[in-house]
């Protein structure tokens, strides 16, 4: 199982001073945040694409690239691919880029993202969300897989004996994970295709997650990928930690209170009630973080939000000396116990280069 972290990249003020980071401050804490996961030992950082203020990450292939190169074992990931707004043969050949000078540390997860304004800007419809998002990905899908595509749709110019470069690393795509809060449709797709499902479950009650999940845990099983057992899942969540619970509730208000998301409305209490959203100690952390299991099953990658709300970069790193000191070797440990052994791990270059290998064994074994 992986565990990481993944930014949106908000820039917002901090409530307890006043002061809100510059845009090169808020970049540079993103890549030095992405540097300390891989100190405390975690295996994933991700990053959001956002095209609009307050959010700067709007070029994740570029800040992804800067961190691979100072990093050995990270897997680095986005936490959304606009899949509807961005055109798939620039996806395909920038994250293919991407994989190559990473050595095979890339995966990517798709998403429509949650900003309406951004499809005008791109030259869509934002009416035309869904269709976008099946369209552009069985596009993308083709382009890591042929070396030759011939194509036409409905929403960019036809292709014709077109090869996107530089080719996927070993001829191996990207693995993908589909991003979705709400929408059945991008579990159905995720399961189609085999790939993974993400539901980023921060804001939303247990009972929801677990439709969601079920539902492309069936589906998968459905289209003959495995059983609904071995389908690859990933769920996200908030935390904030003190060593003392009482301080982290003290200390975490007022950036609650006032974030921009989620500020203003329900109180912390109801919110770490009803949702995954843990404020108190590593060990609340710990417990409520393997609860997920209970209505998700067992799944390949948890990923925590951590730099939101205007929290100040010392607090962040801060947090993630607790969470790769305290609650990752834990959260390991207990999530190993009872794992049945045909649910598979976290898809990974070298393991997707293996299954690819072993296929054309077999296939060739079947010939003979």
């Amino acid at each position: 199982m992986q565990f990481g972290i993944f930014t949106v990249g908000d820039v917002t003020m901090d409530p307890t001073t006043g002061r809100s980071p510059t845009e090169h401050e808020r970049i540079k804490a993103m890549t030095a945040i992405a540097l300390k996961a891989e100190e405390v030992g975690l295996d994933v950082f991700a990053t959001g694409e956002h095209h609009n203020p307050p959010f700067v990450p709007s070029s994740p292939t570029t800040m992804l690239g800067w961190i691979a190169a100072r990093t050995e074992r990270l897997v680095l990931s986005t936490s959304t691919t606009l899949i509807t707004t961005n055109d798939p043969v620039k996806i395909a050949e920038d994250f293919a880029m991407l994989q190559h000078l990473a050595e095979g540390r890339v995966d990517v997860m798709m998403g429509r993202g949650n900003t309406g304004p951004v499809y005008p800007w791109f030259g869509q419809d934002i009416r035309q969300g869904i269709p976008l998002a099946i369209e552009n990905y069985a596009l993308l899908h083709r382009l890591w897989r042929e070396d030759v595509v011939d194509w036409s749709g409905r929403f960019r110019s036809p292709l014709q004996g077109f090869t996107s470069t530089p080719r996927p690393l070993d001829d191996v795509a990207p693995f993908v994970w589909h991003g979705s809060i709400r929408s059945p449709e991008i579990a159905e797709q995720a399961a189609y295709y085999g790939d993974g499902f993400f539901h980023n479950n921060i804001f939303w009650p247990s009972d929801h997650t677990k439709r969601m999940v079920e539902l492309y845990r069936t589906r998968y099983a459905h289209y003959g990928h495995g059983t609904p057992e071995q389908a690859i899942v990933g769920l996200g969540g908030q935390v904030f930690m003190r060593k003392n619970s009482q301080d982290a509730v003290r200390e975490f208000r007022p950036y609650f209170d006032n974030a921009p998301v989620y500020g203003h409305g329900p109180s912390m209490e109801d919110f770490t009630e009803q949702t995954p959203l843990t404020v108190g100690s590593p060990q609340q952390v710990i417990e409520k973080t393997l609860g997920f299991r209970e209505y998700a099953g067992d799944y390949q990658r948890q990923l925590f939000l951590m730099d939101h709300a205007g929290l100040p970069l010392k607090t962040v790193l801060e947090q993630l000396d607790l969470l790769g000191e305290e609650v990752v070797p834990v959260l390991r440990e207990e999530f190993a116990k009872g794992r049945p052994a045909d649910v598979p791990e976290a898809p990974t270059h070298a393991s997707l280069v293996a299954r690819r290998d072993a296929r054309a064994l077999e296939a060739k074994e079947a010939v003979k």
